[in-house]
């Protein structure tokens, strides 16, 4: 990556996106944003169900800014139109490069590559094919913080939803589950690290259970569990 290329990072606010942007610091790249999706109308992150108020602290002690790009359709067609109008925005400031925290799905990397490169950018995978255990590790080793916010019902068990992401949480997990969950078995929260500059004061409210459509079985649904996250009064 040339030193004069800018490059925005698409941000869940979880462990995958911060290991990935922690990679690009020491590399020494220039990052101009973090651009997060937001579920409409619940303003929450997608598929983690963190509020806006915690993303946009959790940028600010990252210090960088947020772009939101808030979806309120399902379907792929607005999905595509939605983002394409942030790619532009992201362009028309400059970047080069979108920058993505996926690790291993083949068909997921393709789907990002093909949009990037219509609307004009190139793609760029920091943790692409590393191993997923050794991840987890180093997300741990190097300081990391996070909370476990959803988990999928059927691969594990409920008492995983609000856990403290820890050495203990990865050698608990089942070992059918991705040390990374990178399938969708689990999604978390940073609250700090080495890319933050002060941690984000967070403490746990609620849970809830909701059910989605499976994509992988028409008909069925799968269960999900969210473990809310407040700021720490």
């Amino acid at each position: 990556m040339a030193e004069t290329e800018t490059v925005f990072m698409n941000w869940s606010g979880g462990k995958d996106s911060s290991l990935a942007l922690y990679e690009l610091q020491k590399r020494g790249a220039k990052v101009s944003t973090l651009l997060t999706t937001i579920s409409m109308p619940q303003k929450r992150i997608t598929m983690h169900g963190v509020g806006e108020e915690l993303l946009a602290k959790q940028a600010e002690a990252i210090g960088l800014p947020l772009q939101k790009v808030y979806l309120d359709a399902a379907d792929m067609e607005s999905y595509n139109r939605v983002m394409r109008e942030a790619m532009d925005k992201r362009i028309e400031a400059g970047d080069r490069k979108a920058v993505f925290g996926d690790i291993f799905l083949e068909d997921l990397r393709k789907y990002r590559e093909e949009q990037i490169r219509k609307a004009g950018l190139e793609a760029d995978f920091p943790l692409w094919h590393r191993d997923t255990a050794e991840l987890a590790r180093e997300f741990v080793d190097v300081g990391f913080k996070s909370i476990c916010v959803c988990i999928d019902l059927s691969v594990l068990d409920a008492s995983f939803c609000g856990r403290e992401m820890d050495a203990s949480f990865f050698a608990d997990l089942p070992k059918e589950v991705d040390p990374c969950g990178e399938n969708g078995e689990f999604h978390s929260f940073v609250y700090d690290g080495p890319i933050f500059n002060k941690p984000v004061e967070v403490e746990k409210g609620k849970q809830i259970e909701k059910s989605y459509p499976d994509p992988t079985n028409e008909g069925q649904e799968k269960r999900f569990l969210f473990c809310d996250l407040i700021t720490k009064k």
